[in-house]
């Protein structure tokens, strides 16, 4: 094959049709316990998280909610993937090898969140979020309906497989992944006297972009390292259901994910699948959450 500027533009536009179905096939969970925040700067304040607004009755002058309780950010970070294609097999006409891995890169791009995301809820248990507490804490400070501060649990502690218990039906839920510059854009470096072709044979194409990941309100997820049985995803629940806002204001939260890693996905069956237990019993928990098995909690 000649090697000149229509040749290497018809291979990067195959290049990019393999990238973009890769993009488009790629299948994220992140989605499902992260909530996407769109972001125009370096980095975002969300020093909104310490309220969850609830309505009052209107005695006297209003009450504001003031949004600045807190002072949480998250800082974008950039990111990159480069790939080559020898000049040689430009020159031998064998660019189809290249087409799985344009298509993984697509692929790769698509999934990329859960890279951040997943990690994230799983240190969980020694990562501070809004409040100054690890994301799952024995002490999350909450006022009670007298005002007075008092220390709320969103784990029951352990030492074994961390497995998570989430409510995602809220408008924000529970881990925020914010974009700045998303992985949609296939850039390349094939010119002739590109310094990686001139000194290498190196036809160069990459992607970058910037984010980065956060938690949002700790009430709505539980965390625990305890064995995963239906004594503790009862315990769990209960202490969910009961989370109340400042001042004892009933936050309504009712989980309804159950997220486990691989190891797990047995016990949770058991728990929220099975109909019968004991010999017979009906089971209570059956159907009371979906359950989420995460390749990435491995």
């Amino acid at each position: 094959m000649d090697i000149n500027t229509q040749t290497l533009r018809s291979a990067y536009v195959g290049f990019n049709a393999a990238f973009q179905s890769g993009l488009a096939e790629a299948t994220s969970m992140h989605g499902r316990i992260a909530t996407t925040v769109p972001s125009s700067t370096r980095e975002n304040e969300y020093g909104w998280l310490g309220k969850f607004p609830r309505f009052r009755e209107w005695v006297g002058d209003r009450v504001i909610n003031s949004l600045a309780k807190h002072g949480y950010s998250i800082r974008n970070r950039p990111f990159e993937l480069t790939v080559e294609v020898d000049r040689d097999d430009f020159s031998d006409d064998n660019l189809g090898i290249y087409t799985p891995l344009f298509t993984q890169l697509g692929m790769a791009a698509g999934t990329f969140p859960d890279e951040l995301i997943w990690p994230l809820l799983k240190a969980g248990f020694s990562t501070p979020c809004y409040d100054g507490q690890y994301f799952f804490d024995t002490d999350h400070p909450v006022l009670d309906a007298n005002g007075a501060a008092t220390s709320v649990a969103n784990t029951d502690g352990g030492s074994g497989t961390p497995w998570f218990l989430l409510d995602v039906r809220q408008a924000l839920r529970p881990l925020i992944y914010q974009e700045r510059k998303a992985f949609g854009t296939l850039v390349r470096m094939d010119r002739e006297d590109d310094q990686n072709v001139f000194m290498k044979k190196q036809f160069l194409y990459g992607l970058d972009g910037r984010a980065n990941v956060g938690f949002g309100f700790w009430q709505m997820a539980w965390g625990s390292r305890q064995t995963l049985n239906a004594t503790t995803y009862a315990a769990a629940r209960a202490a969910m259901a009961g989370f109340k806002a400042d001042f004892g204001k009933p936050l309504a939260i009712v989980p309804n994910l159950l997220v486990v890693p691989p190891s797990l996905e047995e016990a949770g069956r058991r728990i929220l699948q099975s109909q019968l237990v004991n010999g017979g019993e009906t089971n209570p928990w059956a159907g009371t959450a979906e359950l989420m098995m995460v390749p990435w909690l491995a």
